[in-house]
């Protein structure tokens, strides 16, 4: 059976590389002065058979190791390894650790937005009833014009008139808002929900990959690791390793991507206006575009196949343009 590959980061570009690239050029730093310094004593002690015979072994050791590919691929092993232990005092390296704090984040995340959800709903439900009262007052005075106009009264025929023509005039563009908050609701509950499926899904896999960390370390210990890099065989531990950083960075960007969609989705509900009946097209612009894009929308609830499953590929951005260009330009259809 063939080994899943990874997009792998190289040593340096992981945060204990950035431990290791430091550590390295203190060491080069360092060793050069204390070589610049030592100089005059090397020399004299090079006047000495005995001492002259130590150092050249000590240079041949150096020479070996560096031209020796197992012995290198040891000695850039442990440098690895103590590294990423000295990196993990300071930061939280440990991949299943970084994915218990998004899933941490995550809740926090459904529960905002949830309470964004409830708060369009009482928006909608408040314009509505607006809209409502308007259409009676706008019945009330076309029945006071119509008696007015039998009366002869043109005076009040045309103030009767007129404020239903206003009234109708402000239901026009709250039908318009109500009609984007309704697709601001429908984007929002459909980011809800498929927030949910990836949360249930990280879950999962933080439990699974858990109990398979535990049965690799236990069968794979830290000698074996490092036998099978001198051997040129891959390493189990290394590749289990970065599967979990593929993970992790997937789950980061779609973390990223639903807080971006909350402050975008925040940011078009505190423009909207329900006195004047106006909002910030931009805003809901910029949503929809958002929707076209995201992966986290690209989630289906009734798919069996994990978004984060390790033996299959990883979801990439897809634009719904051709259903544009097909004519169906329709914000219904972004959610059917």
């Amino acid at each position: 059976m063939d080994t899943p590959q990874f997009k792998q980061k190289s040593f340096w570009q992981k945060p204990e590389g950035i431990t290791g690239l430091i550590f390295l050029t203190a060491l080069v730093l360092g060793g050069g002065y204390l070589l610049y310094t030592a100089l005059p004593t090397l020399i004299v002690l090079a006047q000495n058979t005995l001492y002259l015979a130590g150092m050249l072994a000590v240079l041949g050791a150096i020479v070996y190791m560096v031209l020796d590919p197992k012995m290198r691929n040891l000695v850039w092993y442990m440098y690895k390894s103590i590294m990423r232990s000295v990196t993990g005092v300071f930061v939280n390296i440990d991949p299943i650790g970084i994915l218990k704090s998004y899933v941490e984040d995550l809740q926090d995340n459904l529960v905002k937005m949830s309470k964004q959800i409830g708060n369009l709903r009482g928006q909608m439900r408040k314009m509505k009833m607006v809209m409502e009262e308007n259409e009676r007052e706008i019945d009330n005075n076309m029945k006071l014009a119509s008696v007015a106009k039998q009366q002869g009264n043109d005076s009040q025929v045309v103030l009767a008139t007129r404020k239903a023509a206003r009234l109708q005039e402000s239901n026009k563009k709250y039908l318009t808002l109500h009609n984007k908050m309704e697709v601001m609701y429908r984007i929002l509950d459909k980011m809800y929900r498929n927030s949910e499926i990836l949360l249930e899904d990280t879950k999962d896999q933080v439990k699974v990959k858990e109990q398979e960390r535990k049965a690799i370390r236990a069968s794979h210990g830290a000698m074996k690791s490092a036998m099978s890099v001198i051997s040129g065989d891959p390493d189990k531990r290394a590749m289990f390793d970065a599967a979990m950083e593929n993970i992790t960075d997937d789950v980061a960007s779609k973390v990223g991507e639903m807080e971006r969609f909350m402050e975008m989705s925040a940011n078009f509900m505190d423009s909207i206006d329900l006195q004047n009946g106006v909002f910030e097209e931009k805003g809901l612009e910029m949503l929809e575009q958002w929707e076209k894009e995201s992966t986290l929308m690209l989630l289906d609830s009734n798919s069996t196949v994990s978004g984060l499953d390790l033996d299959s590929p990883r979801p990439e951005r897809q634009s719904r343009s051709n259903s544009a260009e097909k004519g169906n330009s329709n914000y219904d259809s972004l959610f059917e």
